[in-house]
């Protein structure tokens, strides 16, 4: 790649290695230091994105005053340095653009540049180039969790243009990415709004709200006929029925007599115990989970593979924004031993129950959009009454009631967070007629879809930013971006007068050790 930087770069450039024109190349304490409640702070990879503020509060820790001290002998940050990610993601550079003194950890790394070689701005715009981003992937080591090991990273290839050149660039970069930045941050506010506005349909959907108008008009009709109180009796006639017929047929089947008094055996389901702060319409009522389900299961724990020709296994990063994607799946063999009992049926919930604490309640519901297919370990599986639309449960679980019962629930162990099943079969829900659950999941999907489409759309814009962001730092980088003049100082005299500077530093710096002993 190198042979290829050097022939599309102008014969005023220098095509050098990062540690030509850096006075030091190193990287963050390996031990993990005594965190304090206040103090100097300690940033990690969390922390930084190209061109972005720092993110504080991403990554909040602090460590005291004179471990700080002790640490920036070896690595200070300082304004104008260049930070960039050692461990795991890799590609990309912050440029130190604040003046609050800093440690940092290990997964990241700190490259100081020579002034007089090079602009910190041209460096940080270069380390942000697509070919520093496949480099560092080329040169890291791990199949998973990647990293740059710090002499390769000394290694990687800067095209010096003359520093006069550098200073064109930098502000023509400025100028055209400033724009193309203010785009996408319009373009990221409207991915809030979109949030924002699917979490407030969601909200009217189920508190009611939304068919609130549908219910006047049916009053007025006399159309109004049963409730949800009516509703969830039935409900719970029809899960007696199933148990009485589930008992009747296995003592048929085993040529046993029924006991005296076996349906006093029923266990009956949990009732709702608390309430979720809803001010439900009066021909609504409210459910447990376990009240309107028939059965929960939890997802495989067995190791998947990537032969499509298996089994597809839905994960925690298949369901998103209460939908399922089908992008990026793994298998199991189909004649796999868990199997037929671990797969999915046409309209089964499936909720994460374990991970981070945003991700943990991410729910949505399979409607055999591919068939067969099973589901992990850290997701249940929970099969309702047909009487009870899923996507009803899953738009509440998703909701702001449903993100605040999480929360009110959870526990946390070793880093994570968890909502077993049996807290999901006491989760209380609101319970509409069956014939409103139907028109609010008509409407609900209709203004969920139009606002999908419109995400899909922003997603493209922000595609179509990033492709354009690369291919003006590829138009910059190859000497296209600003004429080249003449009387600039060509980059290789300002290298040779670089090395020569640091050659005689080497030959001023004082021996160490012992002198030399003297005889008389």
């Amino acid at each position: 790649m190198n042979d290829e930087i050097a022939g599309s770069i102008p014969k005023s450039w220098e095509l050098v290695e990062l540690a030509d024109v850096c006075s030091k190349i190193t990287d963050g304490t390996h031990k993990t230091p005594d965190y304090q409640q206040s103090g100097v702070r300690f940033i990690s990879i969390k922390n930084i994105k190209p061109f972005e503020p720092v993110n504080w509060d991403a990554y909040e820790r602090f460590i005291s005053e004179a471990e700080h001290r002790e640490l920036i002998k070896r690595c200070k940050p300082e304004y104008g340095d260049i930070l960039f990610p050692r461990i795991g993601t890799l590609g990309y550079a912050k440029r130190v653009d604040f003046h609050e003194e800093v440690s940092i950890f290990v997964g990241l790394g700190l490259a100081k540049p020579i002034r007089e070689a090079v602009l910190p701005q041209y460096l940080e715009y270069w380390l942000n180039h697509p070919t520093i981003d496949k480099l560092s992937r080329e040169l890291a080591n791990g199949s998973g969790r990647l990293t740059l090991p710090l002499e390769e990273s000394k290694k990687l290839p800067v095209p010096m243009a003359p520093l006069a050149e550098q200073t064109r660039i930098v502000e023509k970069l400025d100028e055209i990415l400033s724009d193309l930045d203010a785009g996408v941050t319009e373009l990221k506010a409207a991915q809030r709004k979109l949030a924002q506005y699917r979490q407030s349909i969601l909200k009217a959907a189920v508190e009611g709200a939304l068919t609130a108008d549908w219910r006047v008009a049916r009053a007025r009709s006399g159309e109004l006929r049963e409730t949800g109180a009516d509703l969830l009796q039935r409900i719970l006639t029809e899960r007696r029925d199933r148990w009485e017929a589930k008992q009747l047929a296995k003592y048929a089947e085993q040529r046993k007599t029924l006991p005296k008094g076996w349906q006093a055996k029923y266990l009956e389901p949990t009732e709702p115990s608390y309430e979720n702060h809803l001010s439900l319409p009066p021909s609504w009522a409210s459910a447990t989970v376990d009240q309107i389900s028939i059965a929960q299961k939890y997802g495989s724990s067995s190791k998947t593979n990537e032969d499509a020709g298996g089994v597809p296994v839905l994960r925690m990063g298949n369901i998103q924004e209460g939908r399922l994607d089908l992008n990026k799946l793994k298998y199991l063999p189909k004649d796999h031993q868990e199997f037929p009992d671990l797969l999915l049926e046409d309209g089964d919930l499936l909720f994460n129950r374990t991970n981070s604490p945003e991700l943990v309640g991410k729910t949505a519901v399979y409607r055999s959009e591919i068939a067969p297919c099973s589901y992990a370990s850290y997701l249940i599986a929970v099969k309702l009454t047909p009487s009870f639309f899923p996507e009803f449960l899953s738009a509440f679980i998703n909701s702001v009631y449903g993100r605040a019962w999480i929360k009110g629930v959870v526990t946390q162990q070793v880093g994570q967070a968890n909502v077993n099943g049996s807290k999901l079969a006491a989760l209380a829900v609101p319970l509409p007629p069956h014939d409103e659950q139907q028109e609010i999941m008509s409407r609900l999907d209709d203004q969920l879809r139009a606002s999908f489409h419109e995400q899909a759309m922003i997603e493209r814009g922000l595609r179509q930013a990033a492709a354009q962001r690369k291919n003006i730092l590829r138009a910059a980088f190859a000497g296209r971006l600003v004429p080249q003049h003449p009387n600039d100082e060509p980059a290789s005299t300002l290298l040779e007068r670089i090395r020569a500077e640091r050659a005689n530093q080497t030959g001023a710096a004082k021996p160490r050790g012992r002198k030399p002993r003297t005889t008389a």
